[in-house]
């Protein structure tokens, strides 16, 4: 029987924003990779072990659409995500470079000058890279190096963690459902803003986590739950949305501060106690389950949103641990 919630998690599985992680799991097939490999694919940056802690390496490209729509806003997102994705694994970023592509200097100017921007507004260096200024057309990539004491990993969600969202709703939609709460933010509060992710990390407070990333919140657990092998139930009843915003754009928008975070229940008031102190919307959404189901729940009733064991979404190895 058809109803609301079912209705709306089909459109959210037959959404673009969804399925584009399906190129995921092509790309390692072909690049023969797994949970095992170096660096631990999927996760939101690669984890290098090294005396004391861990390197971090982490990169973007951006689709034609996004940079033509918008070539500042697209040079902005490749530092801003870069940086969320070294937060989420528990680090802090030291560098970045970038690759750029552009018919000449004209068009590459207003791509290069986010850059700068967002170079200047998290302090983070942009430190070298690779430019064609006789390209067809814009082409943006961007990668950034980081280092972590202690990580927060996509793999260590467990059956009785709670779920929370720690989203910061201090903004609005830029372009597509590109939710932006930071360009009209202090310098300062970006950067203390991200530093909140390795504190946690190194105080032992989070299991596990991921960036909130185009798949949106729903997406986003997924990918979590595959990777830790779990199910997750998500309760919208207890999703705070930003005034104005409808659930089903919410539940598939990438916010530019957004993580989900896999925690003890007895941690949860401490972590999120620590994003309410910065004014950061943080709340349980759900629960970390045994098997392999993400469902939705809402106003009593229960829908299926995917099942990573019947149709993997990243396909990282059947078998891994």
């Amino acid at each position: 029987m058809s109803t609301p919630l079912t209705e709306m998690t089909a459109r959210l599985q037959s959404h673009p924003s969804i399925r584009s992680k399906l190129g995921i799991a092509q790309a390692t097939r072909i690049l023969g990779l797994t949970a095992h490999s170096d660096g631990r694919p999927g996760d939101d940056a690669a984890a290098l072990p090294r005396a004391g802690g861990y390197d971090l390496l982490a990169g973007e490209g951006f689709i034609p659409a996004f940079i033509g729509d918008d070539p500042w806003f697209a040079g902005w997102c490749a530092v801003m995500v870069n940086l969320s994705d070294i937060a989420a694994m528990g680090g802090r970023a030291s560098a970045i470079i970038d690759q750029v592509w552009a018919p000449d200097a004209d068009a590459a100017r207003p791509l290069l000058q986010g850059l700068r921007d967002a170079s200047a507004a998290y302090d983070v260096p942009l430190v070298g890279g690779h430019t064609n200024l006789a390209a067809p057309a814009l082409g943006l990539a961007a990668s950034v190096l980081g280092q972590a004491q202690r990580l927060i990993t996509s793999f260590d969600a467990r059956p009785g963690d709670v779920l929370i969202a720690a989203i910061d709703h201090r903004g609005s939609y830029r372009n597509f459902d590109n939710f932006c709460a930071a360009l009209d933010a202090p310098h300062d509060r970006l950067c203390r803003d991200l530093a909140l992710l390795p504190a946690l990390a190194e105080d032992g407070l989070v299991r596990a986590g991921k960036d909130i990333s185009q798949g949106g919140i729903v997406g986003t657990a997924l990918m979590l739950a595959e990777c830790s092998r779990v199910g997750i139930e998500i309760d919208l009843d207890r999703l705070t949305l930003p005034p104005g915003v409808e659930m089903e754009r919410w539940l598939r928008s990438f916010p530019s501060f957004g993580f989900l975070l896999s925690v003890a229940p007895d941690d949860a008031h401490a972590v999120c106690a620590r994003f309410a102190a910065r004014g950061i919307e943080a709340g349980a959404i759900g629960r970390i389950t045994g098997g392999s189901a993400i469902t939705m729940n809402r106003d009593g009733e229960t829908a299926p949103f995917w099942d990573h064991a019947l149709t993997p979404y990243l396909d990282l190895g059947a078998d891994h641990a």
